[in-house]
């Protein structure tokens, strides 16, 4: 098991690689909810069912009535 000291020596060098340009191996929680969408997908598919239907039901008013 490593010491406190390799621990610290290897957190220590993995920031330098990553403040230096390397990219990091795992994305941070920050970096992943800026990618993010405001949006969770069952509400989008909600609001583009909705406005697609309304879409369809007034074609279909109009072509039918």
């Amino acid at each position: 098991m490593p010491t406190e000291f390799d621990l610290r020596r290897k957190n220590a060098q993995f920031a330098n690689a990553v403040r230096s340009g390397k990219k990091a191996v795992k994305p941070s929680h920050q970096e992943m909810m800026k990618k993010r969408s405001p949006i969770s997908l069952w509400a989008l598919g909600v609001v583009l069912f909705v406005v697609i239907g309304g879409v369809l039901f007034e074609l279909a008013r109009l072509v039918f009535l």
